[in-house]
């Protein structure tokens, strides 16, 4: 696996753009914004979606999709929302050797479909893995430590993509359990804005250990209603990732819903943002997908209730401390 394209140019692609690259991988990354594709050629840096960041000079980027397809493995780099859309586009030009990686987090709101399950109807017969886990794009970009999860089906690809992009700074550790590693990524972007309101709300650091608990409970069972297994969520792509995100402002899912219980309104809060905080579209999907699961995952809803049905922050708290005591 030499040749590796990347569909997506924010800071999570050109992250993995760098990483790649630092691995010794001949890099070409696919970008929508024009401007992301000249910076990236001509200035060796994406100065929209990671300023600062040297990218080099043998990474190249394109807004020919084709070209990024024809990698002997393709990550796919998009927001969750659009994932599907991308996929489609790319998949005339997929090579049927070319194995794919989610990179995205996140459930589909239409659907209610995770991103595995959308990759595979837009790319039928794709080989499919998926990287999840506690990362900030930024620090992976500078070589800092890190540890993700890869998680497939097909172990031998997953061997081939963990030797592919693994540096001793970028760590990928094995799983099969694609649903878990899934279903962590994209609940804990929505338990990440909870925490935020709790912070933005002064309710304590007691309060936040108990929701980041309570809500790998609402993780685990929704895992296993989807057939995945609870130790993936004690892992990088569960336990690991909802500790990231729920305790550092970097986090975009983190600082939206500390404006939030500051009180601002959600669409100020989006309107200057060119990032994406994924939580936002993912609490209504996780809803949608619970409720049809017959699963309970309170501190889910409350959050899309906030966000979505304009619910008031302190009484939607006191209704979950009002909720009757039960055994853990």
């Amino acid at each position: 696996m030499q040749r590796i394209g990347i569909i997506g140019g924010g800071a999570w692609g050109t992250a993995l753009a760098v990483t790649a690259r630092r691995a010794g991988r001949d890099v070409i990354l696919w970008a929508r914004e024009a401007e992301v594709v000249v910076a990236i050629n001509q200035r060796h840096e994406n100065s929209l979606f990671l300023p600062g960041i040297a990218v080099d000079p043998a990474i190249a980027a394109t807004a020919d999709i084709a070209a990024a397809a024809a990698g002997d493995a393709v990550l796919l780099v998009v927001p969750a929302q659009h994932l599907r859309a991308v996929a489609s586009a790319l998949a005339p030009a997929l090579s049927p050797d070319a194995a794919v990686v989610i990179c995205a987090k996140g459930i589909e709101e239409n659907s209610g479909a995770l991103m595995s399950e959308v990759a595979a109807a837009a790319l039928p017969g794709a080989r499919l893995a998926v990287l999840s886990g506690p990362t900030f794009a930024i620090e992976v970009a500078r070589g800092l430590p890190t540890a993700v999860t890869l998680a497939t089906t097909d172990q031998a690809l997953g061997r081939r993509l963990i030797a592919a992009l693994g540096t001793r700074s970028f760590r990928p550790y094995l799983s099969d359990d694609v649903v878990g590693a899934e279903i962590g990524g994209a609940v804990k972007n929505v338990l990440a804005i909870a925490c935020g309101i709790v912070a933005g709300r002064r309710l304590g650091d007691n309060a936040r250990a108990a929701l980041i608990t309570r809500g790998i409970a609402e993780m685990v069972r929704l895992a296993r209603a989807k057939g995945g297994r609870a130790e993936t969520l004690m892992g990088l792509s569960g336990l690991g990732d909802l500790t990231l995100t729920c305790t550092a402002l970097q986090s975009r899912n983190h600082s939206l819903g500390v404006a939030l219980g500051e009180g601002k309104a959600l669409a100020d809060i989006l309107r200057p943002r060119r990032s994406i905080a994924e939580g936002v579209s993912s609490a209504a999907a996780i809803v949608a997908l619970a409720r049809r699961l017959a699963v309970d995952m309170p501190i889910v809803a409350a959050v899309d209730a906030i966000l979505h049905h304009d619910a008031d922050i302190d009484a939607t708290v006191a209704g979950l401390l009002a909720r009757p005591f039960r055994d853990e």
